[in-house]
């Protein structure tokens, strides 16, 4: 999720798309606080790692 949040996010800023540049920033934000709390050993949404 984090890389392609960051596919997304670069994408969006070198082609000047304003809703990749969002949904990129979104996905890498979702993706950090998942592997965060997975790192932690917080199960969330019945799942202990995400990938």
């Amino acid at each position: 999720m984090i890389v392609l949040g960051l596919i997304l996010l670069l994408i969006g800023v070198f082609a000047s798309i304003s809703i990749l540049t969002t949904v990129g920033g979104v996905l890498i934000v979702v993706g950090a606080i998942l592997w965060i709390l997975g790192a932690t050993g917080h199960a969330l949404g019945g799942r202990k790692h995400y990938f």
